[in-house]
């Protein structure tokens, strides 16, 4: 969160959202930069924050109650954060784990972790009765127009069968509307995150859909635009996934 400060602030001035959600902040709630965000107008901040890795954060320019800190990888990492809206909507900011390299639960516990923790909000998900918007880095690209290549990516960690169906499961649990594909159908091409290791990004465009905003239908109908800022992969000290908005009429 530190090292791309000045970057977060160059997205709070220029796009100016009412409510930003961070992933992977990597600092402890004592180390996050409150300033940063007060002197923008966000001056209602909710964190939960773990040093060097994970963390999750809610910066709102509108009042917001704490509603929950899920533990959906059930080892007390800190990949969600739960908030209430003045209007009675429920705001989960969820990091769901990257599940290391090999899509095998028995060669790669991670994997495994990663399949469970999905199992965990599918549970959640199933009992919800309140509006809900459900965003994050998923770390999962379901579509074959979610990603570069869905043939070379099958056997990939993020775009295999086994993630594809279980974050299906999580949708079909509550009838999720996923707003990112309701705004932009597929087969259209949606990325929101490109590897470090292309020299050059753009040229190669090997990129991936795995940042999701997803609401409850009586949410969903009041959401009018969804906006992919793909511009910003290009900045300076850039992180390899890019800010998705979308805009409600409440």
């Amino acid at each position: 969160m530190r090292f791309r400060a000045a970057i977060v602030e160059q997205f709070l001035t220029e796009a100016a959202p009412d409510i930003l959600c961070l992933q992977e902040t990597k600092v402890v709630d004592d180390d996050f930069p409150f300033d940063l965000f007060r002197a923008a107008g966000y001056e209602h901040i909710i964190i939960h924050g773990q040093r060097m890795h994970h963390g999750v954060a809610i910066a709102s320019r509108v009042p917001i109650v704490e509603d929950d800190r899920l533990d959906w990888q059930a080892n007390a990492e800190a990949r969600h954060v739960g908030v209430r809206l003045p209007n009675g909507v429920r705001l989960e900011n969820v990091y769901i784990p990257a599940g290391g390299d090999v899509p095998d639960r028995e060669v790669n516990p991670k994997f495994g972790q990663k399949l469970d923790f999905l199992g965990r909000m599918i549970e959640w998900s199933g009992k919800l009765d309140c509006p809900t918007i459900l965003t994050g880095d998923f770390n999962i690209a379901p579509l074959e127009s979610d990603v570069w290549s869905h043939k070379q990516l099958l056997d990939v960690v993020s775009h295999t069968p086994i993630e594809v169906e279980t974050l299906a499961s999580l949708q079909a649990s509550n009838d999720w509307v996923d707003l990112g594909r309701h705004f932009i159908p597929a087969p259209q091409r949606l990325y929101t995150w490109w590897s470090y290791r292309a020299k050059d990004w753009a040229a190669s465009d090997r990129g991936r859909r795995l940042d999701h905003m997803w609401a409850t239908r009586d949410v969903a109908e009041k959401a009018i635009g969804h906006r992919v800022f793909e511009g910003c992969r290009s900045w300076l000290k850039p992180s390899d996934h890019i800010p998705i908005m979308t805009e409600f009429d409440f």
